[in-house]
């Protein structure tokens, strides 16, 4: 078995434990178990999902692509994308890198009993905005916000609410739950759910 936490990442969080030189937020001001680091990163501008452990081939199967594990975000965006833009997506598009895998996406209404984010989106008022839900299976560098304004509709607000079957659901920011899984070889298929362990909120 192997302990895996699931945090929702605030806004303006580092996914690191210590900043030495600068004093940001980082993990260590929430989640207070020792031995753990994440698995994968998530942007200090973006919200949501963050997975930690202290197991090695797990850590692999979650962040490496190869295992291909989806990453799920809810995304606002400046605009209304139409079904050109998504398919789009869809499709792979390109960037300075080079062609992105498919996307799975979809126009989405806001997520109910969503946060308000510490500091608010900046909005102008003459352009709308709107929601997609958008999966992917890699993790390029600011890969989402460079997809979305790739086809005309720059991202204003990102959160990652699931990464392969977990979610974070349950949890408000800064708030962290710890789970029991099967630990694998760095072959093994990857890893599932057996039974909820403990719950820690922010100091």
């Amino acid at each position: 078995m192997a302990r895996l936490i699931l945090f929702n990442k605030p806004f303006g969080v580092l996914t690191q434990f210590t900043d030495r030189e600068n004093g940001r937020a980082t993990l260590a001001d929430y989640v207070d178990l020792p031995g753990v680091y994440a698995a994968g990163r998530l942007d200090r501008d973006s919200e949501g999902l963050l997975l930690l452990t202290d197991h090695g081939p797990l850590n692999a199967q979650i962040a490496h692509p190869k295992y291909k594990k989806p990453k799920t975000y809810w995304v606002q965006v400046e605009g209304e994308p139409d079904e050109a833009a998504l398919q789009a997506l869809r499709n792979g598009v390109e960037l300075k890198d080079g062609m992105t895998r498919p996307a799975r996406v979809r126009r989405i209404d806001e997520p109910e009993n969503l946060w308000e984010r510490d500091p608010p989106v900046r909005f102008r008022k003459s352009v709308p905005t709107s929601w997609i839900e958008l999966a992917i299976t890699e993790g390029r560098n600011r890969q989402v916000r460079r997809m979305t304004a790739a086809v005309g509709f720059p991202t204003l607000r990102l959160i990652r609410h699931a990464i392969g079957d977990w979610t974070l659901d349950g949890l408000a920011p800064g708030q962290w739950r710890e789970i029991m899984v099967d630990a694998p070889p760095a072959a093994a298929k990857a890893p599932t759910f057996v039974r909820p362990a403990k719950t820690g909120r922010r100091r």
